[in-house]
């Protein structure tokens, strides 16, 4: 048979639980085609739970403490670190692009870039920014919204709602047809569609939602009923004498003032955007089905951080809590789907960046430099083995782990001030950090993640 071909999905911004097979209600049946098909990975973790050094993070497959952004800044990607991309081009690949990537600023013209992302290893390129950068950055898809004179309409709907209420939910002022993870879903579609080249295929489709704001259009947007959306989870009592970090600064700075309705409106608006984009998927899985690769097609899916959605009575990401840092991750090869494995789950600690090196691998390519994320091939075969003892996220100079029993965080200064116990407290909402009878697991955990900042010390050529 011929080299499979290889479709990657990425949402912006999903909470891990955002999937049909998590919540009952929720609409999302072709991700759930994927789940009965492929492995579910239910312990992923971003590598930073920000957009900026996640996508680095995932690109190189390098951490944080490797390439020095450990927030949202001004950074591009340097054209001569190699990239996974690269190595699947080099196996013999037409690689694509649609949609997001934030590898590089998001300003100017994006459509200048192309050569930019072919040095990173993608051929064929439709970039755009995400929600907040299409206000102001040019592609191919805020030109036709300029030439269909929606555009302004665009960025005067932007400025009022960070004006008025950052998390006011309303419909997009853009409608159905123009919105943007639209927009992504039907460029790949008419890709894939017209692809005639003799190389097989390797296409990423990168949806900016749903990334706030919340402005899912109809009929979207009155998908669900915010009246049976799940209560949110309530911030905890925390005022005990324990080290402090970054989570404690970041909750008293961001405090939004909700109103009794706001939190289900939000998370019925989000649910809306979710299942907007499963139909995209949809429409693309099709494609791949009528052109008869579905059987010989490899599946990822995965979001690159998620959303507090109210949870701690906070909004958007940035804390290294459940909603933020658990990532969805799923992936259906042509062997999970025949040979009796498909819909089993993986419990492991993964990390999202491990989704390059998989790609690579069921490529028939390899990776030839320094680098820290693995290759999800072993459990693809067999799911309850272990793939990493823990995952490890990192954000503002702070250091989180992830095992199957605890959550460890530590400050800038090595002190331990977030721990949890996964399996007594899923919803993190007792902090153990500073109680002298946990002071044993501290320290293990604590040498845990020095080990892993040794072991993950980038040799620079």
């Amino acid at each position: 048979m011929s080299k499979p071909n290889i479709l990657l999905l990425m949402t912006d911004q999903q909470r891990w639980d955002a999937l049909g097979c998590y919540q009952d209600w929720l609409q999302t049946p072709n991700l759930d085609l994927i789940v009965d098909q492929g492995i579910r990975f239910t312990n992923c973790v971003t590598n930073s739970p920000v957009c900026i050094p996640a996508r680095l993070s995932m690109a190189t497959g390098l951490y944080p403490h490797n390439t020095g952004v450990w927030n949202n800044v001004k950074n591009q990607m340097d054209c001569h670190i190699p990239t996974w991309m690269q190595a699947i081009r080099s196996a013999g690949y037409r690689t694509s692009l649609f949609g997001k990537t934030h590898l590089h600023p998001h300003q100017g013209d994006l459509r200048e870039r192309e050569d930019l992302m072919s040095v990173y290893g993608l051929d064929d390129v439709n970039e755009i920014g995400g929600p907040r950068a299409s206000a102001r950055v040019l592609s191919h898809m805020t030109a036709e919204w300029e030439a269909k004179g929606v555009w302004l309409d665009y960025q005067d709907d932007y400025k009022d709602r960070f004006d008025t209420k950052p998390h006011v939910v309303r419909p997009s002022v853009l409608g159905l047809d123009d919105y943007a993870d639209v927009y992504v879903g039907q460029q790949a579609k008419k890709y894939l569609e017209n692809y005639q080249r003799s190389e097989p295929w390797f296409c990423w489709v990168s949806f900016g939602g749903p990334h706030e704001p919340w402005d899912t259009p109809e009929p979207y947007a009155s998908l669900y009923d915010m009246e049976q959306m799940p209560a949110p989870i309530p911030r905890p009592d925390d005022d005990r004498n324990r080290p402090r970090g970054y989570l404690d600064q970041h909750m008293k700075q961001l405090n939004p003032q909700f109103e009794p309705d706001d939190i289900a409106k939000m998370r019925a608006n989000y649910a809306g955007n979710v299942t907007l984009i499963d139909h995209q998927i949809g429409e693309v899985l099709q494609v791949i089905k009528d052109r008869g690769e579905f059987d010989n097609t490899i599946i990822a899916f995965v979001s690159d951080h998620g959303e507090m959605n109210g949870d701690y009575n906070l909004i958007y990401k940035s804390n290294f809590l459940n909603g933020a840092t658990r990532v969805p991750l799923l992936f259906r090869t042509p062997e999970t789907a025949k040979n009796g494995i498909g819909g089993q789950i993986c419990t492991s600690p993964v990390e999202w960046f491990d989704v390059g090196p998989t790609l690579v691998e069921l490529a028939g390519g390899e990776i030839n430099y320094q680098q820290f994320a693995k290759s999800l091939c072993n459990v693809l075969e067999r799911p309850m083995e272990t793939h990493r003892d823990y995952a490890i996220s990192e954000l503002n100079g702070e250091i989180m782990l992830l095992s199957r029993a605890w959550k460890i965080a530590l400050n800038t200064s090595g002190e331990v001030y977030l721990l949890f116990s996964v399996q007594e407290d899923p919803d993190e909402t007792e902090n153990l950090a500073g109680l002298i009878e946990y002071r044993d697991i501290e320290n293990q955990l604590r040498h845990c993640i020095l080990n892993h900042l040794v072991q993950s010390q980038f040799q620079k050529k």
